[in-house]
């Protein structure tokens, strides 16, 4: 039989549960209910961090055979000198003496090298700088509706799909004395010989063929602005100059920035374009590279390796100020809290 006063109230459609004695009342567990263990997390991450190592060390293996053996015996053979000495049955063999900084300072005062170093710089921010410009130029250009657009977006990655080595005898033959340059301009140049004009020559050379890759990043960046964007800026009255100054420019920067440093790295290690083009020895137009290639097929390994050492921290060091300067996020920042 059931009382009255402990039934008052109850809903007699809702099921009776009995809860067992020390349990919680459902709605009100207990501090840790339904949460894992501290052991039990600090497992499971210990266990997915080896598990992560595993899938890794394949990849991390592959990086340290094609990166890091190489710079390794670089940096080792520039702190040694092969030399030829006579062996005890007189015959000639060669013979590599560790010479510490010596392959290093005499870069130092080295007319060549300087040379080298100063045309370089002088290709790198003078075709990252032309070839910057006329990038956003084109990217703005592919970026509106026009008819034709497709066929315009193929037509500028032909330029960038043509291997430079290929490029470079394209161009050659274009700027020989009796080519196309020449007749165009009504003038006998010599392009390819040592001087002003070599260099005139493969800046033409390096932006025809570099240009697109920056318009092809810049016009990526500029697809993902909104464009709700630029119809308030309308509504406020901003004309075309004014939208990309304060809309455009700011909005597409980071997708710039990472284009130039690209280039700017590219640049600086510069070898097959120069080296085709206008050939070697070249004091107009010989980088760094160059330096270092015709050290190593004359058998001076010592010196190649330190001239290539040289222009790997020279790569490095301006890639690190450029990031550290105009804040170029290349790695990306992860996001706090």
């Amino acid at each position: 039989m059931r009382n009255p006063t402990t039934d008052a109230g109850r809903d007699p459609a809702a099921p009776s549960v009995t809860s067992p004695a020390g349990s919680a009342s459902p709605g009100h567990e207990g501090p840790g209910r339904g949460r894992p263990a501290r052991g039990d997390h600090g497992r499971r991450g210990g266990g997915q961090g080896r598990l992560a190592a595993a899938l890794l060390s394949p990849a991390f293996a592959v990086l340290g055979v094609v990166i890091a053996f190489p710079i390794v015996a670089a940096v080792w053979d520039s702190l040694h000198r092969t030399s030829e000495e006579v062996d005890a049955d007189g015959m000639v063999v060669e013979a590599e003496r560790f010479s510490g900084l010596a392959n290093y300072t005499s870069l130092i005062g080295n007319d060549r090298f300087t040379t080298a170093l100063w045309n370089t710089t002088f290709f790198t921010v003078t075709t990252v700088a032309i070839e910057t410009v006329i990038g956003l130029a084109m990217a703005l250009l592919m970026h509106r509706a026009f008819r034709g657009r497709a066929i315009f977006r193929a037509s500028v990655l032909v330029p960038w799909a043509i291997p430079t080595a290929i490029s470079a005898l394209l161009w050659r033959w274009i700027f020989s004395a009796d080519g196309v340059a020449n007749a165009v301009l009504g003038r006998e140049i010599l392009w390819t010989a040592d001087g002003l004009e070599a260099r005139f020559a493969v800046i033409i050379a390096d932006t025809w063929k570099t240009a697109p890759f920056v318009a092809l990043l810049v016009l990526a960046g500029l697809q993902v602005i909104p464009e709700e964007v630029y119809e308030a800026a309308r509504v406020d009255g901003a004309g075309a100059w004014q939208r990309f100054r304060n809309v455009t420019l700011p909005l597409v920067m980071p997708s710039l920035l990472v284009a130039v440093m690209f280039r700017m790295m590219d640049s600086l290690r510069m070898f097959d374009l120069p080296q085709v083009l206008i050939g070697t020895r070249k004091p107009s137009v010989e980088t760094l590279s160059q330096l270092a290639w015709d050290e190593a097929m004359n058998l001076r390994y010592g010196p190649a390796a330190a001239t290539a050492t040289v222009l790997f921290l020279y790569i490095a060091l301006a890639a690190y100020v450029f990031v550290r300067l105009l804040g170029a996020d290349i790695i990306g920042k992860e996001d706090e809290g």
